[in-house]
């Protein structure tokens, strides 16, 4: 997976968007439920377009949802 320009995230950033603790953003990686890339040192980062993708998804809005709340 390449993410070319793309915006990247540690393991304690992605649990305080997803209102979770570390350990289990690490569990949810380790699972394959999100994406992320190893450095050489052996710390995951996650790409931020798709954690902001799944917080919208958990949190039940899309951007077409908030698009159509913000033109009434």
């Amino acid at each position: 997976m390449a993410y070319p320009g793309e915006r990247f995230l540690r393991t304690s950033d992605v649990a305080k968007m997803l209102h979770v603790s570390p350990k289990t953003v690490s569990r949810w990686a380790k699972e394959g439920r999100l994406p992320h890339l190893s450095t050489l040192g052996g710390h995951r980062r996650f790409p931020a377009s798709e954690i902001e993708k799944l917080m919208h998804e958990l949190s039940g809005t899309t951007s077409e949802t908030d698009s159509h709340s913000q033109a009434g």
